[in-house]
């Protein structure tokens, strides 16, 4: 059966319904090789993001070997000057334990600021926040962020309980990244959550992995798709 177009009215919020998103960083080597792998793997979307060394070039290259593709495309911008409305979606995350307002508020500022003076158009329809946990603490994301990462489960589900139901916050994000996290804590987070969505991400490299996290969340998969695609094509599920 042909792909539901995510800009199709009758198909409402289809992200809902992914189990399995690729992460592509516009700083790491992308070639046209590895982005039709990808584009043909079966993964239910493809999230542009990165931490480290993004620019509007290196993001615009990325996309430009995107376009056309049949599978949705996220982009996650990490500053103002990515921010675009040529994706399918902008997913915009909002770091609730960063020990910095900038990444819970002011960055978000910072990119509406430049839409409203430069008259971009935007389509709420296909903008979606998401509530990012961050729990590794040697993670670039956690040290950019200034994230408070040693976190009890009752923090961990306070800051979840926080993003769902008093923010409304469509996706609560449990971010390891580099790291496999800990089941039992996402599972947790999972049966406390009344509407949002989760997404897990972080160490899945196996089909194992990939099968056991899903259980609970959408999982994102990002660093094994660079280090060994083999392993990424196991944890398509």
């Amino acid at each position: 059966m042909p792909r539901p177009s995510p800009r199709d009215p009758d198909n409402a919020d289809p992200w809902k319904t992914w189990r399995h998103i690729t992460k592509l960083d516009p700083d790491k080597r992308n070639n046209e090789a590895m982005i039709r792998g990808v584009v043909k793997s079966g993964t239910d979307a493809i999230m542009v993001s990165g931490t480290q060394g993004i620019t509007k070039e290196k993001v615009d290259n990325l996309l430009g070997m995107l376009k056309g593709c049949d599978v949705p495309i996220v982009l996650e911008p990490a500053s103002k000057d990515v921010v675009n409305m040529t994706v399918d979606y902008l997913f915009i995350p909002l770091v609730l334990n960063s020990g910095k307002k900038w990444w819970t508020i002011d960055a978000h500022c910072d990119w509406l600021d430049k839409c409203i003076e430069d008259k971009v158009p935007l389509d709420w329809r296909y903008i979606v926040a998401e509530g990012y946990i961050v729990l590794n603490e040697r993670s670039a994301v956690a040290r950019v962020t200034k994230s408070r990462t040693k976190l009890t489960e009752s923090e961990v589900l306070a800051y979840a309980t926080l993003a769902d139901r008093l923010l409304r916050i469509p996706i609560v994000y449990i971010e390891y990244s580099g790291t496999y996290g800990d089941p039992d804590l996402v599972r947790s987070v999972k049966n406390k959550l009344k509407n949002a969505t989760l997404f897990y991400g972080g160490g899945i490299d196996s089909r194992e992995k990939a099968l056991e996290m899903s259980r609970y969340a959408t999982i994102i998969v990002g660093n094994v798709v660079y280090d060994n695609f083999d392993k990424f094509l196991e944890t398509i599920i």
